[in-house]
């Protein structure tokens, strides 16, 4: 009786751990999130950072960096630029030394790779810098926003190390444009040009379009007047002929210039995606994965950790792996544009994280499927020793019932994402008067209607920043469907 009694206990165990892992195995990042991420797009920055403190996902170790980015950003939304900078340098500590763990390699391959160290996305590096630079400027710290300006060389040099293809997300043209910005507001023109280049030349690269952003024309124009400050003509020459453009000296505004970025929409979400799979051994002797659609056929790797030769790999038949996808979120506005004293400037595209996202992560997929697949392999196998095992008592059964469940229930995507970031960055350079400007700002929606946000700065002579942030999607996430937002 009491071994019965052993017996149910342990299968009740079992049936809530199954049932919890079902429950948040439904749940996507973005889902367990909901609250703050409404509150953002709502525009409602003090409820979001108070709800931000009260999820418990991100007070886990392991999403460290998650809440760090988060709250970085949401304190930057609130003004408190000091606070959202100390966050910042926190995160950007944990993502320079960022290393893969013996304990997160383990976790991959026995559990699934949403209970890793979250170590955050190439792309989310680069607008820790954005945002760090920002708040220094604001702030005045001049020499500081400099400083960031500097580990963006390091940051680009950083990334090119990772990949040997250039077809790859080898550097961050946007991050250079904006640290020629940042090196003319400290009246570093030579170095404000050697970046204006080299943003140039990634744009060449890959004939004048870079991750969904067409090379903008402010930036041929600052990197040819740059050329002509320093008096590099024959470079200013070249560069007129390769951009097909003509400089033309202006006049210095007399209340110097305003940079305004304009934050467009929400970045894309990931969702989980299910890939069917056979295991499938070939003339050789060797086994392949096999997809369902015959698109995709990876040899598996024997150097898997947790993979006995003794074992055999022809027990496993078809099974399902879970891979993370993006969903895209359309911005609400489509472009905008500024008024400032009767004039009208372009807002120019300079930064697409909607298109950077998804290429960066289509670009890693054979990786991201080679860890699925070597994950679910192991699991299966497991399964396949248990179930050969004869004369099973009722708890080895049960045991082997819930192994299979638990294998189920634990397959998950990892969908971890910086979900505050902006669909869309824009910029435009205008000039200012001295004193007060009253400056319109114009978005403008998929149905043509405008919408206008007036602000006012007033011309120092100097250099100046605004930014402003627009949250809104053209479909709210709770109805995007099966990977396509409708």
């Amino acid at each position: 009786m009491k071994g019965l009694i052993k017996e149910f206990k342990f299968i009740k165990a079992l049936m809530t751990i199954s049932l919890a892992l079902l429950f948040f195995s439904c749940a996507t990042y973005n889902q367990r999130i909901s609250n703050y991420y409404k509150s953002l797009r709502e525009e409602e920055y003090e409820i979001a950072n108070k709800r931000l403190e009260k999820i418990p996902l991100l007070k886990k170790d392991r999403n460290e960096l998650l809440y760090l980015l988060e709250k970085g950003k949401t304190l930057h939304l609130l003004q408190q630029y000091d606070s959202s900078n100390r966050v910042f340098n926190k995160a950007d500590y944990l993502m320079e030394n960022a290393q893969n763990t013996i304990k997160d390699v383990a976790l991959t391959y026995l559990v699934n790779q949403m209970v890793t160290t979250y170590r955050g996305e190439d792309f989310e590096r680069f607008m820790v810098h954005y945002y760090k630079a920002l708040n220094y400027l604001y702030l005045g710290k001049i020499e500081d926003a400099l400083v960031e300006a500097r580990r963006i060389t390091l940051a680009n040099y950083s990334q090119q190390e990772k990949f040997t293809n250039d077809n790859k997300y080898t550097q961050d043209a946007f991050s250079l444009m904006l640290q020629g910005i940042i090196f003319e507001k400290g009246k570093d023109i030579n170095n404000a040009f050697i970046a204006y280049r080299n943003a140039v030349e990634i744009f060449a690269k890959n004939n004048n379009e870079y991750y969904g952003v067409q090379i903008p024309g402010q930036l041929k124009k600052d990197v040819v007047r740059t050329a002509n400050a320093l008096g590099f003509y024959d470079e200013q020459n070249r560069l007129e002929q390769e951009l097909g453009i003509k400089f033309i000296k202006e006049n210095k505004a007399p209340g110097g210039e305003l940079i305004v970025f304009w934050e467009n929409g929400l970045a894309p979400v990931k969702q989980q995606k299910n890939i069917s799979f056979t295991l499938i051994k070939n003339d050789a002797g060797l086994f392949s994965f096999r997809d369902s659609y015959n698109e995709l056929n990876i040899p598996f790797d024997y150097d898997t950790p947790g993979y006995n030769s003794s074992v055999e790999l022809s027990d496993i038949k078809i099974f399902s792996i879970a891979l993370p996808q993006y969903i895209q979120q359309r911005p609400y506005y489509m472009k905008g544009n500024l008024i400032a004293d009767s004039i009208n400037y372009t807002l120019e595209k300079a930064q697409d994280i909607g298109v950077l996202a998804q290429q960066s992560l289509k670009q890693r997929f054979i990786k991201e499927l080679g860890k699925a697949l070597s994950r679910m392999a192991l699991k299966k196998l497991a399964e396949a020793i248990a179930e050969k095992k004869e004369n099973k008592s009722d708890l080895e059964s049960v045991l082997t019932d819930a192994l299979s469940l638990y294998n189920l229930l634990s397959e998950k995507a990892d969908t971890r994402n910086w979900q505050s970031l902006p669909n869309r960055i824009y910029y435009s350079r205008i000039p200012l008067k001295a004193g007060e400007n009253n400056i319109l700002l114009q978005m403008y929606t998929r149905h043509k209607q405008v919408e206008t946000k007036r602000f006012h700065v007033n011309g120092n002579g100097g250099l100046q920043f605004f930014k402003y942030c627009k949250f809104a999607i053209a479909v709210p996430p709770d109805f995007i469907i099966a990977g396509k937002s409708i």
